[in-house]
């Protein structure tokens, strides 16, 4: 009887500490890092350190996707120097082989006419007092979009003059076709003699007065091109004389525009 009693009260514990287990809250014991989250994150590790990179105000309406290393960048920033930053950092996350940049520019809209007015003024004093007078760079805007060209004397110039532009309220995407010339001891012999000659006559030596309106010298393996605004065409025919005179120059390009004249160029705007 006594036997009988433990059974049952055993028993009945036993029911109960069941049903209590039962009412708590269902708890994984899976191992951490397992199930289907960890395994995605496994398969695609580029997603969250991509997103990490973009962690930043200016990319707050900025979404980015992973797939098979690729990553997508959606969304819309206020400046095309945020989207290109943008594809640059997250180019660099753990697993992206590659990036589509579909960010849109969403600042204020300015007419093209503005913008080249605005981006000539300040693509001409740019690298003032470092040898900008060997710059040739040319760029047109067409619906937002700025084109860069010419050449560029250096690297350090090149670059300066694509963050100019990319950094600028209005401007919707920057094309990149600057050439950088050629690193040559007797191109920078060339450039400096050229200088000499043009800038030494006297009735060119005005345009070295303005250090945004030189007559620019651009020379590849001995082959020199001027650009720039004149004020007559007896000007431009001497500058190019004058350069083409100088010993161990190939040949000369002369572009140089006159003033209030129509420009040989319509596509390209020169820096002047």
């Amino acid at each position: 009887m006594t036997m009988t009693m433990r059974t049952n009260r055993t028993a009945l514990l036993a029911a109960t500490l069941a049903g209590a287990l039962l009412s708590l809250p269902q708890i994984s014991l899976a191992a951490p890092g397992s199930g289907a989250a960890a395994q995605a994150l496994a398969d695609n590790p580029g997603a969250g350190d991509a997103a990490a990179r973009l962690n930043k105000k200016q990319y707050k309406s900025v979404k980015v996707g992973v797939d098979n290393g690729i990553a997508t960048l959606t969304g819309a920033v206020d400046l095309y120097e945020y989207k290109a930053d943008a594809e640059k950092s997250v180019h660099k996350a753990k697993g992206v082989t590659a990036v589509r940049n579909l960010i849109e520019v969403a600042g204020p809209s300015v007419p093209d006419s503005e913008l080249t007015a605005k981006l000539g003024e300040k693509l001409a004093y740019d690298r003032v007092g470092y040898g900008n007078t060997f710059n040739a760079i040319t760029f047109s805007v067409q619906n937002g979009v700025v084109t860069l060209g010419g050449h560029a004397r250096t690297d350090v110039d090149k670059d300066s003059a694509l963050a100019l532009v990319s950094t600028y309220p209005g401007v919707k995407d920057v094309i990149g076709e600057i050439e950088v010339d050629p690193v040559s001891i007797m191109d920078d012999q060339t450039r400096m003699e050229v200088a000499r000659a043009v800038y030494g006559y006297p009735s060119l030596n005005r345009y070295a007065i303005d250090p945004a309106k030189p007559i620019r010298i651009s020379v590849q393996n001995g082959n020199v091109e001027l650009y720039g605004t004149v004020d007559s065409q007896s000007d431009k025919d001497t500058a190019f004389l004058r350069a083409n005179g100088v010993s161990g120059v190939f040949s000369v390009k002369n572009y140089l525009q006159v003033a209030n004249q129509p420009s040989e160029t319509r596509k390209q705007v020169a820096v002047q």
